[in-house]
């Protein structure tokens, strides 16, 4: 039966028969692995996040907007505030319609969300091995890749 704690062993099989560690080579190779998995997995969440944002499919433009105030001298907050009887039409871009590149950004979007949730399982499998080293090696890819990559979210 597999332990259910954390061992510090140089001993272990990962994710797959073929990925069966035996020696403290091996173990370094491994962690180092799985350290670019998860610095890839981080960067796969900026990736998207930014594909997200360049997209003007985001958010619908309303067709209505609030009128400039007539009255500047107001100190009321209700003579200030918008009511739905004071949203006036405003001239609106006809509605963006679906290209073959809105179509195309879109499945990218799907099939980087497929890659990251299969890498984030496997990950999670990487742990449960309860191997310390391999946690550790999680970790620090998870803090180095959040380290290289989110800083990069301010410029999009």
């Amino acid at each position: 039966m597999m332990s259910m704690t954390f061992g510090v062993s140089s001993s272990v099989t990962l994710l797959f028969d073929f990925w069966d560690v035996h020696g403290p080579a091996g173990m370094v190779l491994s962690v180092f692995v799985v350290l670019l998995l998860t610095v890839f997995y981080e960067v796969l969440k900026v990736w998207r996040v930014w594909l997200g944002s360049s997209s003007k499919l985001a958010q619908p433009q309303s067709a209505y907007a609030v009128p400039p105030s007539s009255r500047s001298d107001s100190s009321s907050a209700l003579d200030s505030s918008p009511s739905e009887s004071s949203l006036t039409p405003i001239q609106s871009q006809p509605p963006a319609v679906h290209t073959r590149n809105s179509w195309l950004l879109h499945g990218i979007q799907t099939l980087l969300h497929m890659l990251q949730v299969t890498l984030g399982y496997m990950l999670m499998l990487c742990v449960m091995s309860y191997n310390t080293w391999i946690f550790l090696g999680v970790i620090v890819g998870s803090v180095l890749g959040y380290f290289i990559s989110f800083p990069l979210l301010g410029r999009i």
